[in-house]
């Protein structure tokens, strides 16, 4: 809960800031990143794609709704830990049915407040992510020397395999809303709730499986797409998910990835993928359409990004594709498109919860694909 028992984050740079506890007592370690959304903290908590990360929210206020049941993305709050300026001393909204220190609190979450998350993030921004301790209770007594070292001592993301971590242990269904109309199976590499409700809400029965679901089980269930979900961790250790992609694309079944399915999508490809030096985090980044010019704005959580040529057409074992979106912040690759493969992502969230709410379409441009796998839009 939020105090004034002073807490510590130090950074694997050396850098120090102190402030009061927030949340649990006691030692957290991860990637600090930062996230720009002004609002939408409850999501942003109970993202999966946030395994082992620490988050900082650049907004000053954080709190100020509480928290409730029914926006929760997944069952539990993943963040590793959390990093706020000026935490609300009351909760207050018609929805609220608790705390969001109390929340954290409860769920073990160790995070640090009165900070200047400014200025952290600016330092982040210029050095890039890198790991980061929060220090509180008993731990943060200890000497600025000897937590720096057990920082420098944690793991990195870089080379991180989590999606067994964050990926349901048994396969269940999300049913169609209304009449069915499609059956999609979504490897669930660290899925939110709401992406499985997007789709049923088109019509669509969703059967999420586990992240180790085999080729012949995803088959079992006669698909007429296979979706590949957001995750946590570094895509180049993700290889059973870039086999089962592989697969699907041998057979042109009709595939949507989104975030570290983007990811997928582009290792099985034959593209790279790359550390980003600080990442895209919140509800608020452009991203250009390059067919339409259109500029969306997006939810973004990733780290890593695929690394593709940026304009033309380009060979893949599966016939030609090309980038279909990019982020005009940065440039980097938010969305692939096969052209003889039924295939496409986006390397952002359309099913925000939060918002925006600009790419909900492209759950609809899956459903034209799934209507005529045969007839690859260009």
């Amino acid at each position: 809960m939020t105090s004034r028992e002073q807490a510590i984050l130090v950074l694997e740079d050396g850098r120090v800031m102190r402030g009061q506890r927030y949340g649990a007592v006691g030692v957290t370690f991860g990637e600090a990143v930062f996230s720009t959304g002004m609002s939408g903290y409850q999501e942003t908590l109970t993202d999966p794609s946030y395994d082992r990360q620490v988050v900082v929210m650049t907004a000053p206020h954080i709190g100020n709704t509480g928290v409730n049941e029914e926006d929760f993305e997944s069952t539990k709050i993943w963040v590793a830990g959390y990093v706020v300026r000026d935490p609300s001393r009351v909760s207050s909204n018609w929805r609220s049915t608790g705390d969001l220190a109390v929340a954290l609190d409860k769920q073990g979450i160790v995070g640090i407040s009165g900070v200047d998350t400014r200025a952290l993030t600016r330092h982040l921004r210029e050095r890039g992510a890198m790991r980061v301790g929060i220090f509180s209770g008993v731990a943060a007594q200890a000497s600025v020397e000897d937590l720096l070292v057990q920082v420098q001592a944690s793991p990195g993301m870089a080379g991180a395999n989590l999606t067994d971590e964050v990926s349901t242990d048994k396969p269940y269904i999300v049913s169609a809303v209304g009449e069915k109309k499609f059956t999609v199976a979504a490897i669930d590499l660290g899925i939110k709730s709401m992406t499985p409700e997007m789709m049923a809400a088109r019509g669509i029965e969703v059967h999420v499986l586990p992240a180790a679901s085999s080729v012949e089980e995803i088959l079992a269930l006669n698909p007429d797409g296979v979706f590949f979900s957001n995750g946590p961790g570094d895509p180049a250790t993700a290889d059973a998910a870039v086999a089962t992609m592989k697969a699907m694309l041998e057979r042109k079944m009709p595939v949507f990835g989104i975030c570290f399915g983007n990811q997928i999508l582009g290792r099985a490809l034959g593209l790279g993928t790359y550390k980003l030096r600080y990442g895209h985090r919140g509800i608020n980044q452009p991203v250009q359409d390059l067919r339409t010019r259109k500029v969306e704005i997006t939810a973004h959580n990733h780290g890593f990004a695929v690394d593709a040529p940026r304009t033309g057409n380009f060979d893949t074992p599966y016939g030609k594709a090309q980038v279909s979106h990019i982020c005009l912040n940065d440039d980097v690759v938010e969305g692939l498109r096969c052209l003889e493969v039924p295939a496409f992502s986006v390397q952002y969230h359309p099913e925000a919860a939060a918002g925006p709410h600009d790419s909900a379409y492209l759950f609809d441009d899956f459903i034209e694909l799934m209507s005529s796998p045969g007839k690859v839009r260009a």
